[in-house]
């Protein structure tokens, strides 16, 4: 196996865009060509992460679309989805071949455009990442599952509801300083407990808004990393698992077992412990989850995650800072995006560039969520020595 390296990258603000699919993939796979010394002779592959086009646009084979549009055409191509993660699918996917040396220098992107639609197609489209047939014909809605979550955990641990909204209100203050951000007004405890009702115990200001977005990356063998920039990123380690297909199907719904077993595989190939990390980008898609991530993730024990993130400690100059970006709870959830996005924020951070630097950070950990627990990729980075 060979050692990979990010050498590009290039984003769009994430938001109400008013673009299609194909128009926000070519704006971000261009950026990241510019970004590096890569000619477009030298690609040799493109993977793209989408979720649902498909259903909101009637826009499928969206890779070569934009492949061809961006100049590459006659390469392959992927798209690759899985629910919430699939960029982070795509980047495994990408990592994969040029590690085994199937390819040399691979576009890796994400893409996704929701706020047009209406609420009722937007509500079925992301539904469709559930189990059609069992949890679907419940009613069973994503904010509800982390509603029974978080009802759960509160249960086991005793957790606070001021507890829970200091992550929304930690995020939202994140997000304020980020100009890729959807939302960038800050937001208080009282804020976030009387906010309307979404899926008891969980309010507004607990859940992720939608977006439009695009993130992507050009990745090639770390052998040749210097010939095409001059900061290459390390990718230490990539874990991808899948979990349990609903909320009927855990013993314990308060660890979801694919971010653990994804995240298993990650640190053993980057010879790393959790205590190691110095900055994460984790998937916040409700307040719930950044607590459930965090200790999934072996950040914390658990019934830990909600108390540091009231106590500071995942602050951007806390301990263990997390989203530093504004996570999803910020950003916004462009949901093909989103994992592509992650890693631009956490490379950011390696390179000493972001908004809400994080100092003196080395090693960064994105993790990417799909589903109800149902994929997982989890990411180390590394800066290149």
């Amino acid at each position: 196996m060979r050692d990979v390296s990010i050498v590009g990258m290039g984003t769009t603000e994430f938001g109400v865009l008013d673009a299609g699919v194909k128009d926000l993939g070519v704006r971000a796979v261009s950026r990241a060509l510019r970004s590096c010394d890569v000619s477009r002779a030298d690609v040799d592959a493109l993977y793209l992460g989408n979720f649902v086009a498909g259903i909101l646009e009637g826009q499928e084979n969206i890779a070569p679309l934009v492949a061809d549009s961006v100049g590459l055409t006659g390469i392959p191509t992927m798209k690759t989805e899985g629910a919430c993660a699939s960029s982070g699918i795509a980047l495994r996917q990408a990592y994969q071949a040029v590690a085994t040396g199937v390819h040399d220098v691979v576009v890796v992107a994400g893409v996704e455009s929701m706020t047009s639609a209406e609420t009722t197609e937007f509500t079925r489209a992301l539904n469709s990442a559930a189990d059609t047939q069992t949890e679907g014909k419940t009613g069973l809605t994503f904010p509800g599952f982390y509603g029974l979550w978080l009802d759960r955990y509160t249960y086991e641990h005793g957790t606070t509801r001021e507890e829970v909204a200091a992550i929304p209100v930690k995020n939202r203050k994140n997000g304020a300083t980020n100009p890729r951000a959807r939302f960038r007004d800050p937001i208080t405890i009282d804020d976030v407990v009387e906010s309307r009702l979404v899926a008891d115990p969980l309010r507004l200001y607990d859940c992720c808004p939608a977006a439009d977005g695009g993130a992507a990356l050009v990745i090639a063998a770390s052998d040749r990393a210097r010939e095409l920039t001059d900061t290459p990123i390390q990718v230490l380690g990539s874990g991808h698992a899948s979990g349990r297909s609903g909320a009927y199907r855990y013993d314990d719904l308060t660890t979801l077992d694919a971010t653990v077993t994804a995240a298993t595989d990650a640190y053993a190939q980057a010879n790393i412990s959790p205590t190691d990390l110095d900055v994460v980008e984790l998937h916040d898609c409700f307040s719930a989850a950044e607590i459930g991530d965090s200790e999934d993730l072996g950040l914390f024990e658990k019934g830990e995650g909600a108390t540091a993130a009231a106590e500071g400690i995942t602050a951007v100059d806390g301990d263990v800072p997390i989203n530093p970006s504004g996570g999803l709870l910020s950003k916004g959830h462009p949901v093909g995006a989103t994992g592509i996005g992650q890693v631009y924020e956490a490379c950011l951070q390696l390179f000493g560039e972001h908004e809400n630097q994080v100092e003196g950070a080395e090693l960064a950990l994105t993790h990417n969520l799909g589903g109800s627990g149902a994929v997982c990729t989890v990411t180390v980075l590394g800066r290149d020595a």
